[in-house]
């Protein structure tokens, strides 16, 4: 017979979706955060959202931006923190730039000017890999 421990917790995994939105010029879309700087936009899926709602919701929420065509581009995954940030491509198709909690400034930037804007962890690495269709999909551990 096998019994349950008292003890016994559910493993705990975060999972985010994020979006590298390229608009019609060919720049992307950027949020700075308060504690990270410059980033993409995404946040974490909420549970019974799919990665694809969640990327679309976080991106509104942070950018005041509607997206989609939404592409899958692969996976981040921080094994230590039990994180998986999975990452698409999207377009904009309306809404306004805004800011929010999330993001002290908004805005679209031709894209070398933003891997250079773009300095935390691997998040540089992040928005190159899904720029670039012959690394897609991926699959990073770190």
């Amino acid at each position: 017979m096998i019994s349950k421990q008292s003890t016994y917790s559910p493993p705990k995994h975060i999972v985010s979706a994020a979006t590298i939105v390229i608009n019609e010029k060919g720049e992307i879309l950027l949020i700075k955060g308060p504690r990270r700087g410059w980033e993409m936009p995404g946040g974490q899926v909420e549970e019974g959202e799919s990665l694809k709602k969640a990327a679309i919701r976080e991106t509104k929420e942070e950018t005041g931006i509607d997206i989609e065509g939404l592409e899958f581009c692969g996976v981040f995954q921080n094994v230590s923190r039990s994180i998986c940030n999975t990452l698409f491509l999207a377009i904009p198709v309306g809404g306004k730039l805004t800011t929010s909690p999330e993001s002290l400034e908004v805005g679209f930037f031709p894209i070398e000017e933003a891997l250079e804007m773009v300095t935390w962890g691997n998040f540089k690495q992040r928005i190159e890999y899904s720029l670039n269709k012959n690394k897609q999909p991926f699959y990073i551990e770190f």
